[in-house]
């Protein structure tokens, strides 16, 4: 019989109910070394387990001398061209890269000067939301997290697609380029919503300009100017070329390879690698990076003292600061150890918008931290291993210089990311031939079903 609860009731029942539902849910120590389960899909080595094959993206950090695992200077790949030339390739000529990227992860090829300039044409046509989707999807209903927005948003366009679940290269195909020119408008506007209706601040929706690049786009959707210098355009251009793809074995890009597996549509594929990129394991990790070292900077009253960071670090990895997860955000990487390339890269940028800004000595400090971190790791946890820092530990910093909102960083890298993603959803559809199912071993004995009255 129903009976009505208080709020304190209802909040001492989950309390407890959590409580037991903690200890009939957890493993015992050891159960999976037993079965020989290969957690996260890794080998003890730590190298993936070969779950599938791509011609998209390669990620290269070791090599083998023998049975030896040997760490090498990290490298990144999109379709088979090594990352650094290929962004050497347009930086070197004072242009913009991201549309050049994404038709070659679309493509598999690099597009002449006439290719380009067309799909830069067919992206601008299409970046555009109408005023009534924008009211009634953005507008009227904000959320506090932008990546919960962006992932409604694209099941919300399911709704105005004519043809949404034809699997075919040639539909999936123009929904990827719908998509791809969509995702820095509603990202934009589902933080101008959420900084409006839910913080009080004004409200400023610009239109876009389909003859500008997708980062000019961004920087003028988010400023209540719509102003940027060449440069602030420029560096972020580059962070979207690096942040594009990953291999297919990064967790949000394989989570839309599962789902696309299944013979679904590309919309529900991609809401599922967005749910996927927001988790702090993954891209909204530099987010993270950002509370830390904002919280680091308060900590530690001489930026230039080593000992200092050291200390704080240390407190870090023995779980007594930041977030109490024993994690320094932006360090280590699943494959990468030596070094890796979209960091080296940003880095780089990094140190020219310092100068620009005044922000140097922010700079050095990110620097140390790069620099003392494996140190601390290795004394604390006697991790012997290679550790560098990862593409999250800049590409935040990057964003504040810039004057990025924090609540935008991990919706940039998936403004980036769809065009990986829907590069490899067309891959799965066209090669996977089967639904994604791996084993899991029940390892629960069976037991009695007991009646009400004799419980």
């Amino acid at each position: 019989m129903f009976k009505e609860m208080s709020q304190t009731a209802i909040n001492n029942y989950f309390d407890s109910a959590g409580e037991k539902a903690e200890i009939k849910n957890r493993f015992m120590p050891g159960v999976y070394s037993k079965y020989n389960v290969k957690r996260g899909l890794r080998n003890e080595d730590g190298t993936g387990v070969l779950v599938g094959l791509t011609e998209i993206g390669d990620v290269h950090a070791y090599v083998y001398e023998g049975t030896e695992k040997v760490p090498v200077e990290g490298r990144l790949f999109y379709r088979g061209i090594d990352v650094f030339e290929f962004c050497e390739g347009f930086v070197s000529e004072d242009r913009f890269g991201f549309e050049e990227c994404v038709y070659l992860l679309l493509f598999g090829e690099l597009p002449d000067k006439h290719e380009l300039e067309k799909f830069q044409n067919v992206l601008g046509s299409h970046r555009k939301l109408s005023d009534d989707f924008v009211r009634a999807n953005i507008l009227n209903a904000p959320s506090r997290d932008i990546m919960n927005k962006l992932a409604r948003l694209v099941l919300v366009l399911y709704s105005y697609d004519n043809n949404p679940d034809e699997t075919s290269v040639r539909n999936m195909l123009r929904q990827s380029v719908d998509l791809i020119s969509k995702f820095p408008l509603m990202a934009a506007y589902g933080y101008q919503a959420k900084s409006h209706y839910l913080e009080g601040k004004s409200l400023y929706i610009h239109n876009p300009s389909p003859e500008l690049s997708t980062s000019e786009n961004i920087l003028k959707l988010l400023r209540p100017s719509g102003e940027y210098t060449d440069l602030e355009a420029k560096v972020l251009d580059l962070a979207l070329v690096l942040h594009a793809e990953h291999g297919g074995g990064n967790n949000s890009t394989f989570a839309a390879h599962v789902v696309s597996s299944s013979g679904t549509d590309i919309y529900s594929a991609l809401a599922a690698a967005i749910g996927s990129l927001k988790g702090p394991k993954h891209g909204g990790a530099n987010a993270k990076v950002i509370g830390m070292m904002d919280e680091l900077k308060s900590e530690v009253k001489d930026w230039g003292s080593e000992k200092q960071i050291r200390d704080y670090l240390t407190r870090i990895v023995r779980k007594q600061a930041f977030d109490r997860s024993g994690l320094i955000y932006g360090v280590g990487h699943a494959v990468y150890t030596l070094s890796d390339p979209r960091c080296v890269l940003l880095k780089k940028q990094a140190e020219r918008l310092a100068k620009q800004v005044g922000r140097n000595d922010e700079l050095e400090l990110y620097k140390n931290v790069e620099k003392l971190a494996p140190v601390v790791f290795r004394e604390i946890k006697g991790i012997d291993k290679p550790m560098c820092a990862n593409v999250d530990f800049y590409s935040g910093f990057v964003y504040d210089m810039l004057g990025i909102p924090k609540e935008m960083n991990t919706p940039i890298f998936a403004i980036a990311r769809v065009a990986g993603w829907c590069a490899h959803i067309i891959e799965e559809q066209l090669n996977g031939g089967r639904i994604i199912r791996p084993a899991y071993k029940n390892i629960k004995e069976c037991t009695k079903y007991v009646k009400m009255a004799d419980r």
